[in-house]
């Protein structure tokens, strides 16, 4: 039986005919997309084509691969999750501490400028903890005497009087804020100039304002100074604000409520005032000094006076049996009675000194006497 190809292969040109064509075509076709692009809305329909095929032939390498990726990723995404809550605390912690002490250094700038507006003698301190009393309104600062804190210097912040100090210790002191019910601070109007003075409270939030009459002008929001009139705080330094006015007809003075305007409570650093106040001394006080040393005076020359007029008198007792003479028949007595001669020096000291003390007696009633 005879063996033939099948009709495909019987039919066309030779096969080598064919490579020919084909090469020439595709070199064709590869030149005229370089040059021209004529294929290239060809390969998109193509691409848009095949696309689907392709992505359906990755689907399993996509699935090993993005098996791996989340276990590899979950592990490292737990490690860096771990390190930033770690920084975020440690950023946490700088911002907290960079804002505390934002607001310290404006504190301190505060306090700097209030220390050079006074221009007297200042000592920053710190206040370490408030008093183990919850009646009283007192805090304990980290200055005393040993930094040159006395007793009775005024307390200040940037805001305003914080209180006095009452008690001096060698390297702390006790400050009564202003706010205690007897701490009292003489304070005036900054509009009006009306003086009164401001006392703490039992609760220790807010202020008195005693002793303001009812016809007096004053209004709610009012700003209250020291006045100075006490010789402990200087004038000028800002105390309260006038929160309420009450005015009754069956009274003779208001009742006034006031804000402090420093943050009692809130201060954190103070500088203590070494305030020395340029009032003239008391006319009456100085006039009674005056007496006094004279009366001293009076008393010592009326003393001294006395001493010399007993001297004399005691040395004229003396001169005068010294003078007389002595008769035969004393000198001729027996010296048996030589024990008696002894005596008598003796019995003549004791008048003289009789003298000199009532002298003196009647010299000191003299300048009592004067004195009154």
């Amino acid at each position: 039986m005879e063996y033939s190809p099948p009709p495909l292969f019987k039919q066309g040109p030779s096969a080598l005919a064919r490579l020919i064509f084909f090469v020439v075509l595709s070199l064709a076709l590869l030149v005229s997309d370089a040059r021209f692009k004529t294929l290239e809305i060809v390969r998109g329909v193509l691409g848009a084509g095949l696309y689907p095929l392709q992505r359906a032939a990755l689907v399993p390498r996509d699935f090993f691969m993005g098996a791996a990726d989340l276990a590899v990723t979950s592990s490292s995404l737990r490690t860096e999750n771990t390190q930033l809550h770690a920084r975020n605390l440690q950023l946490s912690q700088q911002a907290n501490a960079a804002a505390s002490l934002a607001a310290e250094n404006a504190h301190l700038r505060a306090l700097l400028q209030l220390s050079q507006r006074i221009g007297a003698q200042t000592t920053p301190a710190d206040i370490q903890y408030d008093t183990r009393d919850p009646f009283t309104q007192k805090v304990v600062i980290g200055g005393g005497s040993q930094q040159g804190i006395q007793n009775g210097s005024p307390v200040l912040s940037e805001d305003g009087v914080i209180g006095q100090v009452t008690r001096v210790f060698p390297m702390q002191s006790e400050v009564t804020l202003v706010t205690d019910k007897d701490q009292a601070v003489p304070v005036e109007v900054v509009r009006t100039g009306l003086r009164s003075v401001i006392y703490g409270t039992a609760k220790g939030d807010l202020l008195d304002l005693r002793f303001v009459p009812i016809s007096a002008d004053l209004q709610v929001g009012d700003e209250l100074v020291t006045s100075g009139l006490d010789g402990v705080y200087p004038q000028g330094l800002p105390v309260a604000k006038v929160l309420r006015v009450d005015k009754q007809a069956d009274t003779a003075f208001a009742r006034v409520v006031c804000l402090p305007l420093a943050a009692v409570r809130g201060a954190r650093q103070v500088l203590v005032l070494h305030y020395v106040p340029q009032v003239p001394p008391n006319p009456i006080v100085a006039e009674e000094a005056a007496a006094a040393a004279e009366a001293k005076d009076a008393k010592k020359k009326a003393a001294k006076a006395a001493d010399k007029k007993a001297d004399k008198k005691a040395d004229d007792a003396k001169a005068k049996p010294a003078a007389a003479p002595a008769a035969p028949a004393q000198q001729a007595k027996p010296a048996a009675n030589a024990p008696a001669a002894d005596k008598k020096p003796t019995d003549k000291k004791q008048p003289e000194k009789r003298a000199k003390e009532s002298l003196r007696e009647e010299a000191a009633k003299a300048v009592e006497q004067g004195g009154h």
